[in-house]
């Protein structure tokens, strides 16, 4: 099926619209299973499910079409009062919305028809409505409800088995893993390695020595054939890939994954690397991290070179991510706008075009009317721009809502009962925001739900209800957004994360840290105090993410937390990636911005000793930064420098400067993908004299010299 330019705009139109019902479809449901007798809920999702069929039927989508009417079908019986709204009703037609949002994504790629386990997928969750279908009435979907799941596929892999030197002293024999892989499937092929054999007068004869690799067909995943060898795994180098002949097929199978912008996630769900792997090199990368005190290698070439995976795959997989990125940014070009606010905003054009003609000097005006006409103008330009910036603003609210859905499915999955509590889903912010906030407060969600809200016995015991509660709360602040993650359980464990810090050597035996420092090692990459693994968290991934995020978005996070009363993590952001109220200062010839929202007062800097970088203010002593060092600006300091004080999450430090040149409202231009790896830096602006400034990211600049001065202390005493 070939879709003209026409028919592209309209299609793109439709999934614009059809991901609103969708939405709509899954929020009534969550309403229905708290309120059953909902009768106008009952008929919105019946709307939403019927307009959505309706629609897509104009575009000859069938697969869509058939689905979609079993799901109206059973909505229809919801709604004629011959079948019960119960929680088993509402678990299967959940997943059906997922499904459906899956296709919708699916068509928006331009894939207008399903694949096979597209289809199998449907099939399975058709089977699963059977039991509320009235006298077979569902004649639209019988060839997919018929459909049979696809059996699995065998694959090929080559296993690398080097077994340790004390495999056989530990009563491990190799050839009985050999036998054993005979059973999950078939042995086409071993090659044995005796290099490693020395001469027969050093032979151990308790030692092993030899090597084998193997050719294995097999219909088993990866992850079974990697606990054949859960024995001999802490000593042995075990390497299991997919051989030749399978890489076009795991290339194929990433490309027609749904969505997903983390390429460990594309990995782990294709089958090509399993969880152990995974969590295996995300270990090695933050060790050797933090050892040569660099920027992560990329996840993908730790894979490569530990040989868990090729190449191919890799590219793949990265292929994947970019796309998904491309297509949220697509997203991020279309915009719901109040038409109200695009009324106002030309309204305040045609008033500046009537004040702009009066700005010419007519014969015989005065200076003072020509200020004055000047003075109109400006004013009514800042209108224009802050009605422009208002058309990016949206409410939070639907994005807070999301959140029902995944605070049902965990506690479903952990057996725990928690009520979420939205306040605040009036607040505005930056659609770009909006898109990008959205993965790092899943993570904090995940995480309150899975160790911070306790299972219903241990809250009984210690004296609360039954069940938790999650709040999620928005408000504005001094010119940003903050989102509250709170919940009312457990609390953090100070002693416990310290412990497991020290245990990391993440943090030196006796040093002194604060509450706050203390709470904030929980945002170190691969940092986790929980005992087992589940599939939610504890290994140790997810919440350096969600730092990262937040502070790639020129964001700060907190964490307030009480043993037993519960935790609240903070995230405050900008209203606006566009534009920012800044103070501009000077260091030599070179021009810098602060964000004027972290400017608390400035100060002279006062005599002493230039190896001193600290200062006594009003009693308090207070570190700084010259930035004429921090960015080697060549030149004699200015006789009289000026220190501009900043707070970031409640801690103050001074940065040093030439000059004090005031305050500006500038539009933030992005440094480039060569500039992507420079520290300190968030963006630059173009100035009015043309000349370029650079925006300082204060909360890299605070952190990255409290590292600095610790890095020094540990070389001075040692």
């Amino acid at each position: 099926m070939s879709l003209d330019d026409d028919m592209r705009e309209a299609l793109d139109m439709f999934v614009t619209e059809a991901r609103d019902l969708v939405q709509g479809l899954e929020e009534g449901l969550l309403e229905l299973e708290d309120q059953p007798a909902g009768g106008e809920t009952v008929n919105a999702v019946f709307r939403a499910a019927h307009t959505l069929k309706g629609s897509s039927g104009l575009f000859g989508l069938r697969h869509l079409v058939e689905f979609t009417h079993v799901v109206e079908t059973v909505l229809g019986s919801v709604r004629e009062g011959q079948l019960d709204v119960t929680p088993g009703l509402v678990s299967a037609l959940l997943p059906c919305t997922d499904h459906i949002s899956a296709m919708i994504e699916g068509i928006a790629e331009g894939r207008l028809e399903p694949d096979g386990a597209q289809t199998a997928d449907g099939a399975r969750l058709l089977a699963a409505l059977e039991p509320y279908l009235t006298g077979g009435a569902a004649p639209m979907a019988s060839a997919s409800a018929t459909a049979e799941p696809a059996a699995p596929q065998e694959a090929a892999w080559k296993l690398g088995l080097r077994f340790g030197p004390d495999c056989l002293r530990n009563g491990m024999d190799p050839l009985s893993f050999l036998r054993y892989l005979s059973t999950i499937g078939t042995v086409t092929g071993v090659v044995t390695d005796a290099g490693g054999l020395p001469d027969a007068e050093e032979m151990d004869p308790e030692a092993c020595y030899l090597s084998f690799d193997v050719d294995l067909i097999t219909a088993a995943p990866k992850a079974e054939i990697e606990a054949v060898f859960d024995f001999v795994r802490e000593d042995s180098d075990i390497r299991i890939t997919p051989s030749e002949s399978q890489l076009d097929a795991y290339v194929r199978a990433i490309r027609a994954m749904p969505e997903n912008d983390r390429i460990g996630d594309v990995l782990v769900t294709s089958g090509a690397v399993t969880e152990m792997e995974m969590a295996e090199a995300l270990r090695v990368q933050q060790e050797r991290a933090v050892r040569e005190g660099t920027q992560p290698v990329p996840i993908g070439e730790i894979l490569i070179e530990q040989g868990i995976v090729q190449r191919d795959i890799v590219d793949a997989a990265l292929t994947r991510q970019r796309r998904t990125t491309e297509t949220r940014s697509q997203d991020t070009r279309t915009i719901r706008i109040d038409a109200a606010r695009l009324d106002k905003l030309i309204d305040l054009v045609g008033e500046l075009v009537i004040a702009q003609s009066s700005t010419g000097v007519a014969p015989g005006s005065s200076p003072e009317s020509s200020t004055e006409a000047q003075g109109e103008v400006m004013r009514l330009v800042d209108e224009v721009r802050h009605s422009a910036l208002s058309l990016r603003m949206v409410p939070i609210g639907t994005t807070l809502r999301r959140f029902e859905r995944v605070v049902r499915d965990v506690c479903m999955e952990l057996g725990k009962e928690v009520s979420l509590t939205i306040t605040g889903g009036d607040a505005e912010m930056d659609k770009a925001l909006v898109e990008r906030i959205s993965d790092p407060l899943l993570h904090l969600v995940r995480n309150s739900l899975d160790h911070g809200i306790e299972p219903a016995a241990e809250r009984r015991k210690h004296g609360k209800t039954q069940q938790g509660t999650l709040r999620l709360n928005a408000y504005h602040d001094a010119g940003n957004i903050v989102i509250e993650v709170a919940d009312d359980g457990r609390g953090l464990d100070r002693d416990r994360i310290l412990g497991k810090a020290i245990e990391r050597e993440l943090v030196a035996p006796g040093t002194a840290l604060t509450d706050a420092e203390v709470y904030n090692l929980i945002f170190e990459p691969g940092f986790s105090t929980a005992e087992k693994v589940s599939s939610l968290s504890g290994r140790g991934v997810g919440m350096d993410v969600v730092k990262r995020n937040v502070t790639a978005l020129r964001g700060s996070i907190e964490v307030e937390t009480t043993r037993g009363i519960g935790t609240t993590i903070r995230i405050r952001l900008p209203l606006t990636l566009a534009i920012i109220d800044g103070f501009l200062v000077g260091v030599g010839p070179s021009s810098f911005i602060v964000p004027l929202d972290r400017v608390t007062e400035c100060v002279e800097l006062p005599p002493g000793p230039l190896g001193r970088d600290c200062m006594n203010l009003r009693g308090e002593v207070l570190p700084f930064i010259r930035l004429r060092q921090l960015f080697g600006i060549p030149g004699a300091p200015a006789r009289r420098q000026n220190v501009v004080i900043v707070e970031q999450s409640g801690q103050r430090t001074g940065l040093v400067v030439d000059s004090l040149l005031g305050e500006l409202q500038t539009v933030i231009k992005p440094l480039g993908v060569l500039f992507s790896r420079v520290r300190c830096i968030s963006g630059s602006t173009i100035l009015g004299n043309g000349e370029i400034a650079l925006i300082l990211d204060v909360g890299t600049l605070i952190s990255g010299h409290s590292d600095r001065e610790h890095t020094r202390q540990v070389v001075a005493v040692g």
